[in-house]
């Protein structure tokens, strides 16, 4: 949603995301599979459910395939 782990972390301090419905405090909330998380951005709002994760950093489309998107 964002490239940065600061960008997201200015989306949470921002009040901008979601967890099941529940307004996110801090950035270092625990996400377990199936959670859903609501994202507003800028012009529109993302509704995800988490599907994995992943050891380490690689390219979007590895990212991609992590997520389901529900909007």
């Amino acid at each position: 949603m964002v490239r940065t782990r600061s960008d997201a972390a200015k989306l949470v301090a921002g009040g901008f995301v979601r967890i099941n419905g529940q307004r996110v405090a801090a950035p270092g909330h625990p996400v377990r599979i199936e959670d859903v998380v609501t994202v507003a951005l800028d012009r529109s709002v993302r509704v995800l459910a988490v599907q994995g994760f992943c050891e380490r950093r690689g390219p979007p489309s590895a990212g991609q395939a992590l997520y389901r998107s529900l909007d």
